[in-house]
């Protein structure tokens, strides 16, 4: 579904991405890991147009993402919860929603309902101000704002970050069901190993901007973990 090639990116004089070549398979949800500042959150804005490339490419479905602006890839099919979340604070949660929905094919220019199957807590709060929800809440309309658009692939960087566990559970159990039910791909960026272990069907792990191991989940090994994400 993507493919990384050579990728390098940089922050003025910090060489952020070093010659970085993946791919993110269609169907399964691949996990990036590593410490903080190794370049995580960097490759998903550049898959999302937000970074620009110093060099290499990204291709989404074979074609260049570098010919498409920032603005037309999520008509694409690119569906992204950034970190932070990034909601509008002070539009109602019928508001977030509906920023996705002019990407929707003309007649289906509505917010869908599995979307509020999916958050019912949504529904009861829709003439709420986002800044007025919880983190966790804030972080299901998050999730949902992506949904709208019927992503092809889901890209969620940090979804557990300063979240109470209980919504941490539900988040895990929504994005299960998107990938295995639904055939949703999903591209996780997840500090917490017991949430990725949950989710993702591959990882790969990044240290100093480059890809030093990856592989099935079940591969990734206590040697890597102590090696790679132990602080």
């Amino acid at each position: 579904m993507i493919r990384i090639e050579g990728l390098n990116q940089h922050y003025g004089q910090s060489h952020t991405l070093k010659d970085l070549t993946l791919d993110i398979p269609a169907g399964q949800c691949t996990v990036i890991m590593g410490r903080n500042g190794v370049g995580k959150t960097t490759l998903l804005q550049c898959i999302m147009g937000l970074q620009p490339l110093s060099s290499g490419q990204i291709y989404w479905h074979g074609d260049a993402l570098s010919k498409v602006s920032v603005e037309a890839r999520p008509r694409l099919g690119l569906g992204f919860v950034p970190q932070g979340r990034q909601i509008f604070s002070m539009l109602t949660v019928q508001e977030n929603l509906e920023i996705g929905v002019p990407i929707r094919p003309r007649g289906q220019r509505r917010v869908p309902d599995f979307i509020f199957d999916l958050f019912p807590v949504l529904k009861d709060m829709l003439h709420r101000r986002g800044g007025d929800l919880s983190g966790g809440q804030q972080q299901q309309l998050a999730i949902a704002r992506a949904l709208v658009i019927d992503p092809k692939l889901l890209i969620l960087d940090e979804p557990t970050e300063g979240i109470q566990p209980n919504i941490v559970a539900e988040i895990a159990d929504i994005v299960r069901k998107l990938n295995r039910e639904l055939g949703l791909t999903v591209l996780l960026v997840e500090q917490k190993l017991p949430f990725a272990r949950k989710l993702a069907d591959r990882f790969c792990l990044l240290d100093r901007g480059s890809l030093v191991a990856e592989g099935a989940m079940a591969d990734l090994s206590d040697n890597l973990i102590e090696d790679y994400l132990t602080v």
